[in-house]
């Protein structure tokens, strides 16, 4: 199932909520939350046009950049069993543990939605 919809230009994962028998949008990659909820398809697009919109106008009468940046770091918890699976196989394969893994994840995004 693909849960990801692009309003104006802005990626948005969308879940089902039992509880509330509606939809719930959130954007991602934004610095703050920006959410919305609909009962459908139509629905989830106006309210997060609308939503959106009201977070862009917070941003730009804060003075502050709507998109938030990554450094392109980040930490993983494994065991450590794993860990030393992972350092065998990069040093098979003449790579960095690094390498390895930016591969690896490449490889799955690439796959796309």
């Amino acid at each position: 199932m693909i849960n990801v919809m692009k309003i104006d230009g802005y990626d948005a994962v969308i879940n089902y909520d039992p509880d509330i028998e509606m939809f719930r949008g959130e954007f991602i990659n934004l610095n703050g939350g920006a959410d919305f909820y609909a009962a459908d398809i139509n629905g989830l697009q106006t309210e997060g046009k609308a939503s959106l919109a009201m977070f862009l106008k917070m941003c730009e009468e804060d003075g502050v950049s709507p998109k938030k940046q990554y450094s392109g770091k980040f930490n993983v918890r494994l065991s450590p069993e794993l860990h030393e699976s992972l350092v065998l196989k990069a040093a098979a394969a003449g790579k960095s543990i690094n390498q390895l893994v930016v591969d690896s994840i490449s490889h799955t995004v690439a796959d796309g939605f």
